[in-house]
């Protein structure tokens, strides 16, 4: 069974940092590129951040300088250390894999204050 658990979330003052963490089964994560996806009441669902198997990162405009994606390949884990965090950065964050189809975290929910 395939589960990606995410973790982190929380209120915090603009500024702020958080880091998000995305336990994931090895199944989807092993070899695969995985990504935090956010959406924000009112708003489609965006991309973030990507992460290859071997580290190659990839950020939307907004966040890069800000966040770093990362990944423990022994822990089946991804981060996502948000700093200097806005109040339009505030959404319900998502961790994302593809394992012969999409796989998608439960979501955390990320508040930042002005």
């Amino acid at each position: 069974q395939v589960q990606l658990v995410e973790s982190g979330g929380g209120l915090v003052q603009a500024g702020g940092s958080l880091r998000l963490s995305c336990a994931a089964s090895k199944s989807i994560f092993s070899s695969n590129t995985m990504a935090w996806y956010r959406q924000a009441p009112g708003n489609q669902r965006e991309l973030v951040a990507t992460i290859t198997s071997g580290g190659i990162t990839n950020y939307r405009d907004s966040v890069k300088g800000r966040f770093t994606i990362s990944r423990d390949n022994a822990k089946n884990t991804v981060y996502l250390q948000m700093n200097s965090l806005k109040p339009e950065d505030t959404a319900v964050y998502y961790c994302f894999g593809v394992l012969g189809r999409n796989y998608w975290g439960q979501g955390t929910q990320v508040t930042v204050s002005s």
